[in-house]
């Protein structure tokens, strides 16, 4: 997973440092709704780069709070969980701030509202398939669930929407393809999920 790669030597010594500040990893979380928030916020008011570097803060504190958690040794599936729960709401944050800011219009003949139907239920079903999967019993094992994997986990698609919203910067049609893009290698994902369970199942 691109999340598990772009952990470091660093990214832990600076959440060695971050973990002074006394802060729970729940806590650290539960922050990174508030760029979001202001993300979306910079987002309605067309403030494209705002929106950006507020969206970009969210994703690192998400990574940061995972740290401090095993640097601290408070790692816990209830921390798990929350960390689960807090990031599709920022994920929905952006997806409703994105939509907000391109407004009404059309890209390859489709209005820009199905585009973003479809990356949303993308995204959503790429979690479902594994979750249910897992409820049903058809892959139970961590390891195989884990490699269940996809073109496009969810901090992969951030990364791409964010390059998405750096080349809307110059043409707002930029943006929109990226968001088609996304939009449609999230559902190839769910695909990809949903054979690789059909196969476990047999």
């Amino acid at each position: 997973m691109l999340k598990a790669n772009l952990r470091s030597e660093k990214t832990d010594r600076l959440a060695v440092g971050l973990a002074r500040l006394g802060l729970s990893p729940n806590t650290w979380t539960l922050l990174s709704l508030v760029p979001a928030l202001l993300g979306l916020a910079a987002l309605i008011m067309h403030l494209l780069a705002y929106g950006l570097v507020f969206f970009a803060l969210s994703a690192f504190i998400d990574i940061v709070d995972g740290t401090v958690a095993r640097a601290t040794n408070q790692a816990t599936d209830r921390g798990a969980f929350i960390d689960g729960v807090v990031d599709r709401y920022v994920e929905l944050l952006l997806y409703l701030g994105l939509l907000l800011y391109v407004g009404r219009g059309e890209f390859l003949n489709l209005p820009n509202e199905a585009w973003f139907m479809v990356l949303i239920f993308g995204a959503l079903m790429t979690s479902f398939v594994r979750a249910y999967a897992d409820h049903r019993g058809i892959v139970t094992d961590p390891d195989e669930l884990k490699r269940m994997g996809g073109l496009l986990e969810r901090l992969e698609r951030l990364m791409l929407l964010y390059a998405g919203m750096f080349l809307g910067l110059f043409n707002t049609e930029w943006l929109m393809a990226v968001i088609a893009i996304t939009a449609v290698l999230a559902n190839a994902t769910v695909l990809q999920r949903i054979v690789f369970a059909m196969r476990k199942g047999r």
